[in-house]
Formats: C-alpha cells, structure tokens, sequence
C-alpha cells in the first residue's frame, strides 16, 4: 500500500463515526478508543477482540483478586473488578481493573447501575486496553491516567505491567516508585503484596 493510499484510509477513519462500544474511556470529552478499534472498523477484528483481555492479564488479575478476598476486610472494603468504571467530572470517566472502595462511602453514593463517582481508595492496573498512538507509548498515557485518579481523590494507583514485569506505586504528593514484580506492595491498612513471589507459588502449584 503506498504512502497517499494510507493517508485516504487514515482520512476516512477519521471521518467515519467510531460507535460508543469502541470507546475505551473518556477524559474531559475527548474520547481514548481501545487497541486497534480502527480494524473493528475496516472489519479485521471483531469489537470481542479488541475488548478482550490476554491469559497473562486474565491470570495476573485473578491471583490479586484472590489475594485480597481473602486477606481483605470486607466489612471496610468493596473490591471491584471487570472494568470498574468511575466518573469524577461531566463526560469523564476511566476504567479500573481491580477497584477497592470505602464500603461506607460508596454504599452511602447509593449502588445502581452508574458507574461510581465515589473515588476508589486503591486502584490497581494491570497493562491498557486502550489506543496508545496520540500518547506515543504507554508511559505517557500510564502517567495521564495515574495523574487524573490521583486528582480525583484516588489514594494510591498500583499498576503491574506484563512487558517489562515492573509496578509503579504512585501516591499524591509522593515520589512514585517503579521497581520489580518481587516488591511488596503494601496495597491497604499494612496488607502487603509481592506478586512476583505469588506468581511462582501458583506456577509451582500446577
């Protein structure tokens, strides 16, 4: 394909309407579609696709989860999961792997079927399914969205990525920390996590 035909197809993706269903999250009225929602729409890939998460990301959320059922009290804490979408500002909200909320707090908000506008207390984040070309890479969008949650009121943002295995643990008006998997987190109330350890128990188990 030649340079003017990807700049037409460039154009006409563009032009044509992106449904809702391939927006990924939206900041301040300006939407962040998912990964490769441009071959959902040239028909290459279909909407499951681009939504769906790999078995690593799939695995990794399901150990944390675990976790933090277990050691978690559920009498301070609701855990939320499966994209937990929260909403701080008109037309703006960003979606949450795993999401750990003041049980008083969002119980008084009111339990519906919108998304939250309570902010979690802890978010943990594991890679993006979102379209990473306006950000450059993934650096600069993993800062974005960091910043908005902790502006939003989001204690601490604890984000695990599978490329690099690396956690960055960021906290308002606190120097963030990217390390290794085999840190230990302290994710709430002292409860400390080292998934890096985690990970290798469960493989040895198998």
């Amino acid at each position: 394909m030649g340079t003017s035909q990807i700049i037409d197809k460039n154009k006409k993706i563009k032009k044509r309407k992106v449904p809702k269903e391939l927006i990924y999250e939206m900041r301040y009225g300006k939407p962040i579609y998912y990964r490769d929602y441009d071959k959902v729409l040239e028909g290459e890939k279909t909407l499951e696709e681009v939504m769906g998460s790999s078995k690593l990301q799939v695995f990794i959320i399901s150990v944390i989860l675990d976790f933090l059922f277990k050691t978690l009290n559920s009498k301070n804490y609701i855990i939320a999961t499966n994209e937990a979408g929260f909403q701080w500002a008109p037309r703006t909200w960003r979606n949450l792997d795993i999401a750990i909320f003041d049980r008083k707090k969002l119980l008084e908000e009111g339990i519906n079927n919108k998304y939250a506008k309570t902010p979690p207390e802890i978010v943990i984040e594991i890679d993006t399914k979102a379209d990473l070309r306006k950000y450059g890479d993934f650096m600069n969008y993993q800062r974005e969205k960091t910043q908005d949650l902790l502006d939003a009121g989001v204690k601490k943002v604890i984000w695990y990525t599978t490329f690099d295995k690396k956690v960055m643990v960021a906290e308002k008006d606190k120097p963030w920390i990217i390390t290794d998997w085999n840190y230990e987190v302290e994710i709430v109330d002292n409860l400390k996590l080292n998934l890096g350890e985690i990970l290798i128990k469960e493989v040895e188990n198998k």
